[in-house]
């Protein structure tokens, strides 16, 4: 009878998506209706993989248990296990135990020969199927494909796997099934259906097990068997031809009859590709096979014309059916292997011009990540490559890091600490506090930065005098970005000022919108004591000055500076400083924050107002 159809679907278990794509493709091209594959299990994660069917894109859910794929997919009657040797007889068991499923591919190899043992029996106990341990699995010709068996989709349309054939095909060696199913494609009409039971020495179903399915189908007319030196499994072969049980034409060849050759016992690819005694041996396997009736040619390469002798035979006397052959759809190729051969172009989504993760390592402005580290460059220089794609001189990247340190903290009862402190005692999490502060910053709070190198940038560009700047900016009601202090002044100057402008006076080529905005500050100080240049002030110019100083043009500066550049080295360090704070409040375990009455003015309309 036939163990697959045209209609059977599978349970993958794991996340082998290269499998159940080919598995999908091949329904394609074999013109399935339905995809072959209905779950997937993946005990680490569930919710939905998606495949294409086609040119279709579909969904395929993803179970964490082989039970829930079950329950959800009771048409299943296959499960594809791609689970490692160590977990391959608990999951393989566990599938032995749902009733829907009756046939179990095993792919792994290295399982304990005892535990091979107790599936094979309590399979048969069960009447199910298992196909392997160590198997790539099989093919129903144009109906049914287990995960990768029959390679590429190329090599499934050159041996018309698409649709079934007349030869039932069944095999130890899973790398012999696409030399094999090539073999009978060439020298017949193509396999019905081929199985590769696996090489191990206790394997889950036999070749006979097989063959007695194919014996059942009318729709195999021969049989081809492909056996290999170790073991016994041939001669239940021989025994059911003997006894009568297998009566259509049957092409065996066992393999290893080289083993002769060597002085010594061979072991070759498989577990039980050894022979232990002379009649495990290949030669006396053939000779037995020989013997009951089956076809058996002197070698290996005699089995095509073997193959060929018995079709053509069976064809003249009528019963080999005439096969309607079709062209097979093509399978769409997929999207990065035609990129990859130049056969399409498509205008991408994302730009991206600062940093490459495709390589080894990541590479920022095509620096490599290890060759930054190993010259000892800082997170200036980093920043440098990152933002201003600029392989930053010492002094640049020793200044960046300088105004970091400079601003990564005021104290709690800034706008920025402050909300983050009161989001934090609120039970939100560090990213949802930190949030919270860094929303804060703008116009008044630390968005003067960027105001200020677009201000005293602009004037200074313009030719404006210092008087005339303070005159202008009076005039359309703006107050100068970075200059005014709640507390400092100049009787009491800000330190961190002070810091920033030597530094620029000792490393700078030039500091000619620094000097430029100290001349407004005289201006301004000479009305009031604390306006003078504050840190967002000096920063903000001092940055348009380093800049000009590593060359970009105006336009190049201004344009970083419209992009909010300026503003980012605040954000970033400010953040140090918020981030701070949050913890500082998590291990100190503060209550919910509350705004105090008597920090609140209560002025509510009168009553007789509304």
């Amino acid at each position: 009878m036939k163990i697959i159809n045209e209609r059977t679907q599978a349970i993958i278990y794991g996340r082998q998506m290269k499998a159940v794509q080919r598995m999908l493709d091949f329904d394609y091209v074999s013109k399935r209706e339905i995809p072959s594959v209905a779950a997937i299990v993946d005990p680490t994660r569930e919710g939905f993989e998606t495949a294409f069917f086609g040119s279709d894109e579909i969904l395929i859910p993803v179970y964490r248990t082989i039970a829930d794929a079950v329950n959800n997919h009771k048409n299943a009657t296959v499960l594809i296990n791609f689970a490692s040797y160590r977990s391959a007889f608990e999951t393989t068991k566990e599938a032995l135990d749902a009733d829907t499923l009756k046939i179990i591919a095993v792919i792994a190899e290295g399982i304990p020969e005892r535990k091979e043992r107790i599936l094979g029996a309590l399979a048969r106990k069960k009447g199910k199927v298992i196909i392997g341990p160590a198997t790539v699995g099989g093919i129903a010709a144009g109906r049914f494909r287990i995960g990768n068996a029959g390679g590429s989709i190329e090599n499934i349309v050159a041996s018309k796997l698409y649709r079934p054939g007349s030869v039932g095909l069944v095999t130890k060696s899973g790398g012999m099934l696409n030399e094999m199913f090539n073999m009978i494609a060439r020298n017949a009409n193509g396999i019905n259906i081929g199985i590769a039971i696996g090489g191990d020495r206790f394997p889950g179903s036999h070749l006979v097990d097989h063959l007695m399915g194919f014996e059942s189908d009318p729709e195999v007319k021969f049989h081809v068997v492909l056996g290999e030196v170790g073991g016994l499994e041939e001669y239940k072969i021989v025994d059911a031809l003997k006894n009568g049980k297998i009566k259509k034409p049957l092409i065996a060849w066992v393999t290893g009859t080289c083993a002769k050759v060597f002085p010594s016992e061979v072991q070759f690819g498989h577990a039980g590709a050894r022979a232990g005694a002379e009649k495990e041996t290949a030669d006396a396997k053939n000779n037995a096979l020989r013997e009951a009736g089956a076809i058996v040619p002197d070698s290996f390469d005699g089995l095509p014309e073997k193959i060929k002798e018995v079709y053509e035979k069976l064809k003249s006397k009528g019963e080999i059916p005439e096969i309607e052959e079709f062209v097979p759809p093509a399978v769409p190729m997929d999207f990065d292997k035609a990129v990859k051969n130049g056969i399409v172009r498509r205008h991408r989504q994302f730009i991206t011009t600062i940093s490459d993760d495709r390589g080894e390592e990541v590479k920022y402005a095509g620096i490599p990540l290890s060759e930054i580290i190993e010259s000892g460059k800082g997170l200036g220089y980093v920043i440098g490559l990152l933002w201003l794609k600029k392989s930053l001189p010492d002094y640049a990247s020793d200044f960046i890091e300088l105004v970091l340190k400079i601003v990564a903290d005021h104290g709690p009862c800034v706008s920025g600490a402050h909300n983050a402190i009161v989001a934090s005692r609120a039970g939100k999490d560090l990213v949802s506090s930190v949030a919270s502060g860094l929303l804060t910053i703008g116009p008044r709070f630390g968005g003067a930065i960027d105001g200020a190198g677009h201000y005293f940038k602009e004037a200074k560009d313009r030719g404006m005098s210092p008087a005339e700047f303070v005159a202008y900016m009076k005039n359309k009601g703006i107050p100068i970005p970075g200059i005014g202090h709640r507390v400092k002044s100049v009787r009491n100057p800000d330190k961190r000022v002070e810091m920033l402008k030597e530094y620029a006076k000792k490393h700078f080529p030039k500091t000619e919108y620094l000097d430029y905005a100290l001349e407004v500050e005289k201006i301004t100080t000479s009305k009031k004591e604390n306006l003078i240049l504050n840190v967002d002030g000096c920063t903000g110019v001092l940055l348009v000055d380093l800049m000009k100083s590593l060359g970009l043009s105006d336009k190049e500066i201004n344009e970083r500076i419209d992009a909010g550049l300026l503003n980012a080295f605040f954000v970033l360090g400010r953040t140090i400083g918020i981030i701070g704070h949050v913890v500082d409040q998590k291990l100190l375990k503060t209550k919910l924050y509350r705004t105090p009455y008597d920090d609140v003015l209560y002025k509510l309309p009168n009553k007789a107002d509304l």
